[in-house]
């Protein structure tokens, strides 16, 4: 087989489109196949620098690794990074093209980006045996119908057969499901071979008559009921999620090494972005990561965390109105442990010259590290590899800012003054060496009897996450079914369900 394909739709955003796509991917390469992910767009504040130096959505980053394969600016060739209710940064093919609002995108610059995308697309077919597409959103968006790029305007151009996902933990996934059906056009229609129910609880025989009943109404069958699993929601597009953290906090949890746990408080300033950083923190066991908008959800905390934002300003005048701005200086004085990443880096800096992001000219930091930030049209996107308290980093920069470090210690590629750290480095947490020196350096700094464990392999755990995606799809779906839709399409014949698009 070469060049199969499928689109994983949903009914909503956050129907688990990310996830299914993930495991799907992970089982076919177990399967022998040579799978890689692809998402036309993706609207997200969370994403990765590939090895090529491209930035694309942190999701196909992780389906890739499910895949077992090198993620690529071909997986996600349009990435919209919000900047505010109205406007988003276009990067295409890995780097940043412009700023639009929603209406010129939408009104005329999208359906520029189709030809890109769909060469993307035909790219990757001819060098896999599957492609395994993701939508965005749901494809019964009919207002957006006509310049799409990621549902079913990619799904009618290449022929992909679609599988539409819905969420039966929020309820109504018959209506949801027969109502997608319903908005699409006879063409569009053609393409939706069935359904995939996600986060089911309970005894699935008492759902199969919904289904048989969904099927008489449809002419559309379910390839699967996925049941709810805890901890599943590995590197989200969006929201307040930390995936790994939801995992140690609702499984069984490993007692800490030490006598102490560890709190770390993340603060969850305006336009956060790539909010996993944290996720290698709260892999270990005895620490507790939240994210806090309060002051005094700080004074607990043995560790607080400024991390990325795709706002530096605008998250600086969030710290100042909350009160927060002037906790985190209580705690540099008391020298209680704070670490700034990329924009929270920024942030704690001093001065802050911004006529490209925000436009606000020159802003005053918050002054705890002696670095001054001007920030360039160019976007830094880098995979650096370095060393820091004895032991090898890795990490990776998106960034617009430029630092001049102008004294303390050197960190990475900031700098340390006392129990303040700070960094562009988004991922370095995840390098086990240096995450266990670092929680050391809090645990003293903070007088907790706090011991990182000793094998604790943030890989690993990553792994198998990723395995236990692969197991539901095997488990709980129709894998033949599956099967030959990636390897032949869409069946013929499936029912126009009315009204259809008007």
């Amino acid at each position: 087989m070469r060049g199969g394909g499928l689109l994983v739709a949903g009914t909503t955003s956050d129907a688990g489109k990310s996830v299914v796509t993930a495991g799907i991917c992970r089982w076919l390469v177990r399967k022998g196949l040579k799978v890689a992910p692809f998402k036309g767009q993706n609207m997200s504040l969370n994403s990765f620098v590939t090895r090529e130096g491209a930035e694309i959505g942190r999701a196909q980053a992780m389906q890739a690794q499910a895949a077992r394969v090198e993620p690529t600016a071909l997986m996600n060739p349009v990435l919209l990074k919000p900047g505010s209710d109205r406007s988003s940064q276009v990067v295409l093919m890995g780097k940043p093209v412009g700023e639009l609002s929603a209406r010129g995108y939408h009104g005329g610059r999208q359906k520029e980006l189709f030809e890109p995308v769909m060469a993307c697309l035909e790219e990757l077919r001819g060098m896999y045996d599957a492609v395994i597409c993701e939508g965005a959103g749901s494809p019964a968006e009919i207002n957006l119908r006509r310049t799409d790029i990621v549902n079913m305007g990619i799904a009618r151009a290449a022929r992909l057969p679609v599988v539409v996902v819905g969420d039966i933990d929020r309820g109504g996934v018959f209506a949801q499901f027969f109502g997608t059906t319903a908005l699409l056009s006879p063409e569009d229609q053609e393409l939706v071979a069935g359904y995939l129910v996600n986060k089911f609880r309970g005894d699935v025989t008492l759902l199969e008559p919904g289904l048989d009943m969904l099927h008489g109404l449809t002419g559309r069958r379910t390839f699967g009921v996925l049941p709810y699993a805890h901890g599943l929601g590995i590197d989200e597009e969006d929201g307040l999620r930390v995936s790994l953290r939801g995992t140690v906090r609702e499984s069984v949890v490993a007692p800490p090494v030490g006598a102490d746990v560890l709190r770390v408080a993340v603060c969850a300033v305006p336009l956060m972005s790539n909010f996993t950083d944290v996720d290698a923190l709260a892999a270990e066991p005895g620490v507790v990561v939240r994210f806090v908008d309060r002051p005094e959800e700080l004074v607990d905390a043995d560790l607080v965390v400024v991390p990325g934002t795709r706002g530096t300003v605008k998250a600086l005048a969030w710290l100042r109105e909350r009160g927060l701005a002037d906790e985190l200086a209580r705690r540099a004085a008391g020298g209680r442990p704070v670490l700034g990443i990329c924009g929270g880096f920024q942030a704690l800096g001093e001065q802050i010259d911004d006529e490209v992001e925000s436009k606000a000219g020159t802003v005053d930091g918050l002054g705890l590290l002696p670095v001054r930030v001007r920030f360039a049209r160019e976007k830094t996107l880098a995979r650096p590899v370095g060393e820091a308290l004895g032991e090898r980093v890795e990490g990776y920069e998106i960034h617009h800012g430029v630092a001049s470090v102008l004294g303390g210690e050197p960190f990475l590629d900031g700098c340390r003054v006392g129990s303040v750290w700070g960094t562009h480095w988004h991922g370095s947490l995840e390098s086990d060496g240096f995450r266990r020196a670092f929680l050391r350096e809090v645990a003293a700094a903070a007088g907790r009897r706090f011991v990182p464990a000793p094998d604790t392999s943030f890989g690993t755990l990553r792994e198998e996450q990723l395995d236990r995606l692969g197991d539901l799809i095997e488990e709980h779906a129709d894998t033949d079914a599956l099967l030959r839709l990636i390897e032949e399409g869409a069946p013929a014949g499936l029912p126009f369900v009315p009204p259809g698009a008007p």
